[in-house]
């Protein structure tokens, strides 16, 4: 696996995961019946973290960038035909 197809797999692996995260924890202003800022819907999240979600897709990403290398390194998987 080149390079470049290992950095492929952890960019979709890591937006996969990040979209699957970003509904975890997230509860809106209704939910916690607090008053809505000025231009926001009641539906917006309060307080999103998105930071930590990055980085813990980060983290995520990677392990599971390297259990597919180490599949396709060792043959099970291949990329060529």
């Amino acid at each position: 696996m080149t390079w470049f197809s290992t950095f492929l797999v952890f960019v979709v692996v890591w937006w996969l995961v990040f979209f699957m995260s970003l509904p975890i924890g997230a509860r809106s202003y209704h939910e916690a019946g607090k008053a809505v800022n000025t231009g926001n819907v009641e539906s917006a999240p309060m307080s999103p973290r998105i930071w930590l979600k990055a980085c813990v897709s980060t983290v995520i990403a990677a392990l599971l960038t390297v259990v597919v290398y180490l599949i396709v390194d060792s043959g099970v998987i291949s990329f060529r035909p």
